[in-house]
């Protein structure tokens, strides 16, 4: 068994145009001084990092992930989320999502879709440069309009959704590959990738690309009533990071699912801060452990109700209460029976 990284924190929920937010030296002693170990980097501010040098420069790396050492942070993974949802957009989503994208290819679907994969591929080489082997993104969406099957879907809608979403996403997985970097799809409403059987279905057209993998986040479980625990067991194999978020699910005789359009705040799903919500973490880390996850437990703050900066600090201890150092040997080996093999035929009758 393997024990957890962490805490971490992925800093796009915190990074802003005021100190200590607004600069890479500060940001990252600020989270230090919360009881981080490390942090996850939205590679589209460029108030943290310059994507085209850390794609194209190991010393830039170099230096750049030198600073936040000197503050005792590591960089535990790069993020590109915003911009991998612009690799497949449904037009209904045009205008909502342009402005993720550069000026230049804003209102140019095609133009922007190839340059969000671009984006994305500069991230994973950014990550190769840093010695680091897995990425977040999501994976966009041109299905998600027709989530609910009434009227009845056209007979092949669907599969020709999701034929068209891995068209897009080899490439850069082929990418991926090449940089030795896995790829882990947030498995995140609002992206056809939202549950295990449409991530399942990606993957088949996928071949199975062993570079397709998922980021787990449980608190998009919660709200979906999905069995957050099941699905560790079930991907055991696929899930290469791991987002520390909680959520509640409490459903009335007026909201459930799908929220009525209310506000985060009246919402009958919505995230809170750590130990808020509903989420069985003891639970989740235990099953971490049981399935040799050693990537990084990483917090993302998502909170109606909590200052942020509250959130982050609480969720700094609250992963350290949950990081399972796990055991070297088996609790019960003060009684080993050495091996012998004489010995063992003749307790099982066959000697």
């Amino acid at each position: 068994m393997k024990t957890i990284k962490g805490p971490g924190l992925f800093l796009a929920q915190f990074a802003g145009d005021e100190a200590p937010f607004n600069s890479w030296d500060s940001i990252t002693r600020w989270a230090a001084d919360c009881g981080y170990l490390g942090v996850q980097v939205p590679v589209w501010d460029a108030r943290l990092i310059d994507l085209d040098k850390a794609a194209a420069s190991k010393d830039y790396c170099d230096e750049w992930a030198g600073q936040a050492r000197a503050n005792g942070i590591e960089v535990t993974e790069l993020s590109s989320h915003v911009i991998g949802q612009l690799v497949a957009v449904h037009p209904a989503f045009d205008e909502w999502v342009d402005p993720f994208a550069a000026p230049e290819v804003q209102g140019k679907p095609r133009e922007r879709a190839e340059w969000a994969a671009g984006q994305v591929k500069k991230a994973l080489s950014a990550s190769r440069n840093l010695g680091i082997g897995a990425h977040v993104t999501f994976s966009g969406a041109l299905c998600w309009p027709f989530l609910y099957p009434f009227p009845q879907r056209p007979e092949g809608l669907v599969e020709q959704g999701f034929d068209e979403l891995a068209r897009r996403w080899r490439p850069i997985l082929d990418h991926a590959e090449e940089c030795g970097v896995d790829l882990c799809y947030e498995i995140h409403p609002m992206e056809d990738l939202h549950d295990g059987v449409t991530f399942e279905m990606f993957l088949e057209r996928l071949n199975g690309h062993a570079r397709c993998n998922m980021l787990y986040d449980p608190s998009h479980y919660v709200l979906q009533c999905l069995d957050y625990l099941d699905h560790i067991d079930i991907y055991a194999e696929r899930i290469k990071m791991f987002h520390v978020k909680d959520a509640e699910f409490n459903p009335t005789g007026r909201q459930g699912v799908y929220g009525g359009y209310q506000s985060w705040v009246n919402r009958a799903g919505r995230f809170r801060s750590l130990g808020d919500g509903q989420v069985d973490f003891g639970a989740i880390f235990s099953k971490m452990a049981a399935n040799d996850f050693d990537g990084w437990a990483v917090v993302e703050w998502e909170c109606a109700l909590k200052h942020p900066e509250d959130g982050a600090r609480e969720g700094a201890q609250f992963v350290k209460d949950h990081i399972i150092r796990v055991t070297p040997h088996a609790f019960d080996d003060f009684v080993d029976g050495r091996a012998d093999q004489a010995r063992n035929r003749r307790m099982l009758g066959i000697g």
